[in-house]
């Protein structure tokens, strides 16, 4: 029998963790790349979802785009817009047309949702800006609400935001975990963290299919962190939405 000591056996141990089952494998980063530390057996993900209410999903009437703002507002006040940030974030290889601020191309590698690298250049529709909680899926579920303020920083909360391959992306519509997985497996895990993460953060609440839809994907990843950070969940008094 094989015995193994001090340092090995520990390293044994984390690779064993970190290999997850269930066909998810541990994203290097998730959307902000601040990470919680894993809570219980089950990970900090999977241990957040028990924290979120369950509640149907109310009426859609009233919802608009413009109720979260004007797209891609600079909230962080670094004079670049949103979409840009994120792009800056999330791309690798990339060029600038404006300083260090317009992305005017780059490589998504790979497309998380799509698993393949796509490249990005201004002006082609080959990469979207995500959001991981649809704003019309917040407005059915507590955004509804909310004042302008929180609207508006759900919208351009990079914890929300992430750059990913338009084909796969226009498949989502406003779905929740229940109703749409990104294609790419592998990914699946850190998707739906950042789901529960987004909506912890915000006190969205999900439906009963949602809740067991989250526990069944994160119920596959042990040790799955939780990502944190982003914005602050009022935005800037200088921002109006209708």
């Amino acid at each position: 029998m094989l015995r193994l000591r001090g340092g090995a056996a520990a390293a044994l141990v984390v690779l064993v963790i970190g290999a997850g089952v269930g066909g998810c494998k541990k994203d290097a980063l998730g959307p902000e790349g601040a990470q919680e530390t894993a809570g219980g057996a089950g990970g900090a993900a999977l241990a957040a979802v028990d924290s979120l209410a369950v509640k149907g999903r109310a009426p859609k009437t009233g919802y608009s785009r413009e109720r979260f703002g004007t797209a891609w507002a600079d909230t962080d006040a670094n004079r670049c817009d949103t979409r840009d940030d994120i792009l800056k974030r999330d791309l690798k290889d990339v060029k600038f047309s404006d300083g260090t601020c317009k992305v005017s191309r780059g490589v998504l590698e790979p497309d998380p949702y799509g698993g393949k690298d796509v490249t990005f250049v201004r002006g082609r529709s080959l990469v979207d800006i995500d959001h991981l909680v649809a704003l019309s899926d917040a407005w059915q579920k507590g955004a509804k609400y909310w004042d302008a303020s929180k609207r508006i920083a759900l919208a351009n909360d990079p914890l929300n935001l992430r750059a990913v391959g338009a084909s796969a992306n226009r498949s989502k519509g406003d779905g929740d975990t229940a109703t749409w997985l990104p294609p790419n497996k592998e990914y699946r895990c850190t998707y739906v963290a950042a789901q529960v993460a987004v909506k912890k953060k915000y006190g969205l609440w999900v439906t009963g299919a949602e809740k067991a839809a989250m526990k069944k994907v994160l119920g596959g990843c042990p040790g799955q962190k939780l990502p944190s950070g982003g914005n602050p969940t009022q935005a800037p008094k200088r921002f109006h939405a209708r």
